[in-house]
């Protein structure tokens, strides 16, 4: 008799790459739900289900890695995904909320930018860092897709919070809009700090504000992210600056090495 063999969905060997695309998947699907909310004018649960997306996004990669199933199919998947998480659905959020407004314009200016960030994923997967290019792993090329989605979220959350400036950054949706999407496209360097390393001494400290975040982010959830925005703004020219000296330090090197072989 042939012995019995028990069906399984994947083998045994493949199993670690179903937890990461398992995070992809449901990002995806917390994208989708947010375009929804938006429709129903549920503009407070559709910005925190964007946000959740951007949390997942942040994970699969680093699950992904950390145990060792990454995978080209996780790859396009989680491409995929950022396109509709944060390359359809926030813009579509604020097309519902202020770009319908401005007509035939609001509508250019959504596809503007859901054509900048695919351009920008697609770039990003054809982008491969040579060995001797490390260094650049904590820089991204442009600002990530995640990252713009909320930030052209930024006047939404303002209006979101029971902060009152006398602002009328409302107006400054569409502007914002387009600046964000060229931003996506460009090749200004933005930290990315996937190879930033962590002392054990730092660890407890790291716990620390991990949770005075969660503590920020479930009790004031759009203040919290307003701060983070405004700090992400800042650090982008901080990130130009320090990949400059980056830059010139690798190239010294370079320059040295040349000479010495030369002598």
């Amino acid at each position: 008799m042939e012995p019995n063999k028990k069906f399984k969905l994947v083998t045994s060997k493949k199993t670690r790459y179903l937890l990461p695309n398992i995070l992809t998947l449901g990002g995806v699907c917390l994208g989708i739900s947010s375009i929804k909310f938006s429709i129903d004018g549920n503009f407070n649960l559709a910005v925190i289900l964007i946000l959740l997306a951007a949390i997942l996004d942040a994970l699969d990669g680093r699950v992904a890695r950390l145990i060792k199933g990454t995978s080209e199919f996780g790859k396009e998947l989680d491409s995929l995904t950022d396109f509709v998480s944060f390359g359809i659905a926030p813009v579509l959020i604020l097309y519902f909320w202020e770009l319908n407004n401005y007509g035939k314009l609001g509508w250019a200016i959504a596809l503007i930018y859901s054509v900048c960030c695919v351009l920008r994923l697609a770039r990003f997967n054809l982008t491969k860092n040579e060995n001797d290019h490390e260094w650049k792993n904590n820089f991204f090329e442009g600002i990530p897709s995640p990252a713009g989605g909320l930030l052209i979220l930024t006047p939404l959350i303002y209006e979101l919070t029971e902060l009152n400036f006398n602002l009328n950054i409302k107006s400054l949706t569409p502007f914002l809009t387009v600046l964000i999407a060229l931003l996506l496209v460009s090749k200004i360097p933005t930290p990315s700090l996937k190879k930033i390393s962590i002392s054990s001494k730092t660890t407890v400290f790291l716990l620390l504000s991990a949770g005075i975040i969660f503590i920020a982010l479930l009790f004031y959830t759009f203040e919290t992210l307003l701060v983070f925005s405004f700090i992400y703004l800042i650090s982008v020219p901080l990130s130009i600056v320090i990949y400059k000296k980056q830059q010139k330090k690798y190239t010294s090197k370079i320059s040295e090495e040349d000479h010495e072989d030369i002598l």
